[in-house]
């Protein structure tokens, strides 16, 4: 049985909550043997629901560990968590990437491109695999065009800086890394964000809070529209466990660098209505 470690900046939220069942499931169908054996968080009581760590670990059968050291210390790999606060996995990651040991880190991957890329520098100068992704980026939809050149996604969240990222991620996927410039307009509550490379892909990301996530794509020969309705969480836990038995991701790392530049020009483009944000 291979040991798992959760960090968090609190536990008791909704990915701390549901990676344990998927990540079980996820092991019986593929005959593999994972389990969430050690947890830690910064912060002991969650702001959710006021579960302590110690709570939360007697629920889901893992024992508390007093300092991130001891955690990634004891853990066969290690899932940084704190998807709410991006802000803090880099100090996470610095002590976590200097065991070498395989780490997934849950979105928002960075705050801002230059985390990312000091976080990067760990991974290297470390020697340790790792990688990050939106789940988004395993919805099935995203399959109806190959190598579209023109993409809508509008989806939705409690506030843009958290849920930019899942966009941000099924544009990357789909039109690649290359950005050149993003602008914002506010329509009543909701943003229209156009992103462009500057070489015929374009993308538009429609953001509102009550949005279901939805695609249209169109390359040369085929277009789609698609509402996102696949279980995009329990195959993006299906590849955090083959990357953990591999060390292989699936797909170019170069792209979570680009998600995270997108996030960035996103945000300073709502920042400044209308004006144009240079990559």
């Amino acid at each position: 049985m291979k040991k798992i470690g959760f960090v968090d900046y609190y536990l008791s939220e909704w990915h701390a909550n549901n990676y344990p069942a998927w990540i079980s499931e996820a092991c019986e169908k593929r005959g593999l043997e994972y389990k969430v054996a050690y947890a830690w968080a910064e912060l002991d009581v969650s702001p959710i629901d006021n579960v302590n760590t110690a709570q939360w670990c007697e629920k889901y059968g893992a024992e508390k560990c007093e300092t991130l050291e001891e955690l990634c210390q004891k853990s066969d790999v290690i899932v940084i968590l704190a998807p709410s606060n991006p802000e803090k996995h880099l100090d996470y990651a610095r002590v976590a990437l200097k065991y070498g040991k395989r780490t997934y880190i849950d979105k928002t991957f960075a705050p801002d491109y230059k985390t990312a890329l000091e976080i990067f520098d760990l991974g290297e100068k470390h020697g340790a695999p790792f990688f990050s992704t939106s789940a988004l980026r395993y919805a099935d939809e995203l399959d109806a065009v190959e190598a579209p050149k023109q993409m809508i996604v509008m989806g939705g969240g409690s506030n843009l800086p958290e849920y930019a990222v899942h966009m941000a991620e099924m544009v990357v996927k789909k039109l690649g890394t290359g950005i050149k410039e993003v602008t914002a307009t506010p329509h009543g509550t909701q943003w229209f964000i156009s992103v462009n490379y500057g070489d015929g892909r374009i993308a538009t990301m429609i953001y509102g809070t009550r949005m279901h996530y939805t695609l249209y794509m169109a390359s040369a020969e085929k277009e789609a529209w698609k509402e996102v309705v696949s279980p995009f969480f329990p195959k993006l836990i299906g590849d955090m466990l083959n990357f953990f038995e591999t060390g292989a991701v699936s797909f170019d790392t170069e792209q979570t660098k680009e998600v995270i530049k997108l996030c960035e020009m996103t945000l300073s483009a709502v920042n400044s209505p209308t004006v144009t944000v240079k990559a």
